[in-house]
């Protein structure tokens, strides 16, 4: 008997082949690892970036004084400065306002989503977007300790806006010694941009519509209101950057576990001795057989 095949998707599914010859394709749970390991360890990850995060806290002249370096080597590489972006957010009141909420609320609530979407529907490509989002994050967290950094809304030179604390919303205290819930001295890496971007790379790599490139757009918005803000250098995205792309050449994307076709008989007529009472029953047969 000639053997029927399903072409394989990004995510492994399993199909069902009823006699009418129609196909239910069901998502493959095999590679989705248990969920409350997954919130334990996400949550856990969480936890351990921030309380380090708190670690890099208290080192204020050396954040200033790395602060002026990284500003100096941006002059020195002739990078478009800040305030070009910060101009252009300025002109509307509407501008400023959609970017410091872009950057308040945005971040934490759509990598989330972006996970949970991944974990329901494409469990493999979640398990290696944690995996990537862990090692970017775990990076960032080493030169956040090694090398503390003001953002670009606290140095002078820069002769920046702090665009939160003028226009509203802002995430952060007033007083930057005093805040007790995020170290602003941990502008380098960016991870606005760098889990940004990871979005976008996972949703292009995990989906297969012509529209998914405009995932990019994420990223883009994000890089625009980080700067304008001045929350951030632009070295602070090319660096979460860099080390994105080190975690992505590191971390592959795990392989499929064989798709499978599982197909029922159509209606049988009386067996004849030749056929055995197998050839009748429902198979189970690895997707590209035969071929």
């Amino acid at each position: 008997m000639e053997s029927r095949t399903e072409p394989v998707e990004r995510e492994p599914d399993i199909t069902v082949r009823k006699p009418e010859a129609t196909a239910v394709r069901k998502p493959d749970t095999s590679a989705r690892p248990p969920l409350v390991r997954e919130l334990l360890l996400v949550v856990g990850l969480f936890l351990v970036y921030k309380f380090g995060r708190q670690l890099a806290n208290g080192h204020t002249d050396e954040a200033f004084r790395n602060a002026h370096r990284v500003w100096d080597a941006e002059r020195t590489l002739r990078l478009p400065g800040e305030g070009a972006v910060q101009h252009a957010l300025l002109s509307s009141d509407t501008l400023i306002h959609f970017a410091n909420t872009y950057y308040a609320s945005v971040h934490f609530p759509a990598t989330l989503l972006f996970l949970v979407w991944l974990y329901l529907r494409r469990p493999r490509h979640y398990v290696w977007t944690r995996r990537v989002l862990a090692a970017l994050t775990a990076a960032a967290l080493v030169l956040h300790l090694g090398f503390p950094l003001a953002p670009p809304r606290m140095l002078d030179a820069a002769h920046l806006v702090d665009t939160a604390q003028v226009y509203g919303p802002s995430v952060y205290a007033a007083k930057p010694a005093t805040d007790t819930m995020a170290n602003q001295f941990a502008a380098m890496p960016s991870l606005h941009f760098g889990w940004a971007l990871m979005l976008a790379i996972g949703m292009i790599v995990a989906t297969s519509t012509r529209w998914r490139w405009l995932w990019l757009l994420h990223p883009l918005a994000t890089l625009l209101v980080i700067v304008g803000t001045a929350n951030h250098y632009w070295l602070d995205a090319l660096v979460a950057t860099a080390l994105l792309g080190v975690a992505l050449a590191v971390v592959r994307l795990p392989r499929p576990a064989p798709s499978l076709v599982v197909r029922g008989s159509a209606p049988a007529a009386p067996a004849s001795p030749s056929v055995t009472p197998s050839a009748a029953s429902p198979e189970l047969i690895p997707s590209g057989a035969g071929q």
